[in-house]
């Protein structure tokens, strides 16, 4: 692992956004014996720190001269966005603008005359752009996020040239199956969701960790993860419930 993937590992356990506990349910209402919270990077250095971390990944993967504009899909990836340019700037000169989509249409103030779905203007014509946020399980967020993108370039009469999707953390996990109720299947894998995003979409998906990597580092180091709410280093059942969930609904 690069120093940035071991940081970021050590940053997950050590702020508690990553935690297991028991009864814990995705959004897409399946069980999972862990979660992952970028919320709880809610302090200027935790924010500070994951930006310099994207940073490093973006520069060593040659990914920042690939883009003129980083896009992050409210609410979460509007503080990456922000986080990641600034310390491209801060730490390598990098100048590179930054964008995020609002919830609703603007068509007051500087939008009067012509209304937007984004908030700081950074979208330009022909313009590249790339797509940053925090984890993936379903994709179904990129794909509303170049929904966007397309309705907003088609009212403005431009182009933008998405480059590709960049994340912290894979889930490395399949999507839900539902049965005719629309109740999740239990027991059943879906698709490998970044698989099928690169294939409809043809952009490229990059993640800084993917989840094997980083339980397996934090149980190798012996690092505290919060457990039941209770921070110790990984135990035996805990890393067994997490291989038995991968081997169900993983994408391996």
């Amino acid at each position: 692992m690069k120093p940035y993937q071991c940081e970021l590992a050590t940053l997950l356990a050590e702020s508690g956004a990553l935690f297991f506990r028991d009864g814990l349910t995705l959004k897409d209402g399946r069980p999972t014996p862990y979660f992952i919270n970028f919320g709880l990077f809610r302090t200027g250095r935790l924010s500070a720190e994951l930006g310099r971390i994207m940073a490093d990944y973006l520069v060593d993967l040659g990914l920042h001269e690939k883009f003129d504009v980083l896009v992050g899909p409210s609410y979460k990836g509007s503080a990456l966005a922000v986080a990641t340019a600034s310390s491209l700037w801060l730490k390598y000169h990098v100048d590179r603008s930054f964008d995020y989509d609002r919830k609703e249409t603007k068509n007051h103030g500087e939008s009067s005359y012509n209304s937007t779905r984004f908030v700081t203007g950074a979208l330009t014509n022909n313009c590249r752009i790339l797509i940053i946020d925090d984890v993936v399980t379903t994709m179904a967020t990129k794909f509303d996020l170049l929904t966007g993108l397309t309705l907003e370039a088609t009212a403005r009469g431009q182009n933008y040239y998405p480059t590709g999707v960049i994340l912290f953390l894979d889930r490395e996990q399949t999507t839900a199956v539902y049965d005719r109720q629309n109740q999740p299947v239990l027991g059943k894998k879906g698709q490998n969701a970044i698989l099928n995003f690169t294939t409809t979409t043809g952009l490229s998906v990059n993640s800084v960790l993917g989840i094997h990597e980083t339980i397996n580092f934090l149980l190798t180091k012996k690092i505290p993860v919060r457990q039941n709410d209770k921070f110790e280093p990984l135990t035996g059942n805990t890393v067994a419930s997490f291989h038995e969930y991968l081997n169900i609904y993983g994408v391996n």
